[in-house]
């Protein structure tokens, strides 16, 4: 009887095709990699040709889509080459000598408030480690995760995606956002109730915009929406200009707006006035590397009891 032999399957070939795979192009993942095109195209063929299927679709205007054949062997090239990356960290000094590029996704919004901090603990105590930021809103930062583009995020939980897991870090509590001349800005704790009929200023993100104004309805508040942006400093230089209030979660330690104007932030109470949970989030099924491990226990660390009340 014929003897079965498996196929010849290099790290390098599995490392080509998941960079090709997550950027759904030989060109993009060339430029990533630091090697010619066809260094990357001829590697992922030799790898079809070993494993005897196609990987890939190529789609003259849309770039690389993965065949069922490409999407398993996606999701155990990342398992697999994660357990490399350990091997590897741990034979050049465990955990206090990781070293390489880990990219992180962080929220637009949080990204301010956490990632200057945290990077600086990171090059304090592990200068052979770099983080690489993608900042993106909540189905950005999915997508970035679910294709392999990071190894980890910094998020809030909206609880939407089942394939992820969310570590707690901290909770953020919502706050109503006046101008400090505004005639409630002396209020210990505020309820939406006491705003209606006056202008908001809303922050219009995905999934934020869902969250504040069920605050309203929950409130029986019918909010009147002066402006909206995406931008955390739009909102507060247009509050502190007085063109209306705001809700928000995290609060920066000056007062003192982009423009001059200043604000005060007042906690909000009522129905569904819910802090929203910060975490670290990564693929439940893709075990995480060493440096994934640092940055998620630093994380933990600098975060998870002071809930940024010094930040």
């Amino acid at each position: 009887m014929a003897r079965l032999t498996r196929p010849d399957m290099t790290l390098v070939q599995l490392r080509y095709f998941l960079a090709a795979a997550t950027k759904r192009s030989m060109t993009e993942a060339s430029i990533d990699l630091h090697v010619a095109q066809s260094a990357v195209s001829t590697a992922i063929a030799q790898l079809e040709r070993g494993l005897g299927v196609q990987l890939f679709v190529r789609q003259r205007s849309r770039g690389l889509a993965l065949t069922d054949a490409g999407e398993q062997l996606l999701l155990d090239a990342r398992s697999l080459l994660a357990q490399v990356d350990e091997i590897t960290d741990t034979v050049r000094g465990k955990h206090y000598d990781v070293r390489g590029t880990l990219r992180l996704a962080c929220f637009v919004t949080l990204a301010p408030f956490v990632l200057p901090r945290l990077i600086s603990r990171v090059r304090e105590l592990h200068p052979n480690l770099r983080i690489e930021i993608i900042e993106a809103d909540v189905d950005g930062t999915t997508d970035l995760l679910l294709s392999g583009s990071v190894e980890a995020a910094i998020a809030y939980d909206f609880g939407r995606a089942h394939d992820l897991t969310f570590d707690r870090l901290y909770t953020s509590a919502p706050h109503v956002l006046l101008a400090h001349d505004h005639p409630l800005a002396g209020r210990p704790h505020l309820g939406l109730a006491d705003l209606a009929g006056e202008d908001l200023v809303l922050l219009d993100t995905p999934h934020s915009r869902e969250y504040f104004l069920g605050m309203h309805e929950a409130a029986g508040v019918e909010p009147r929406i002066r402006y909206t942006s995406r931008s955390y400093e739009t909102i507060r230089s247009l509050v502190g200009r007085g063109e209306g209030y705001s809700v928000l979660n995290h609060i920066p330690q000056s007062s003192i707006t982009y423009d001059g104007g200043e604000v005060v932030a007042i906690p909000l109470t009522g129905p569904r006035a819910d802090p929203l949970e910060v975490c670290f989030v990564r693929v439940t099924n893709v075990r995480p590397t060493a440096r994934a491990r640092v940055i998620g226990t630093l994380a933990r660390e600098m975060f998870g009891t002071d809930a940024l009340d010094t930040a």
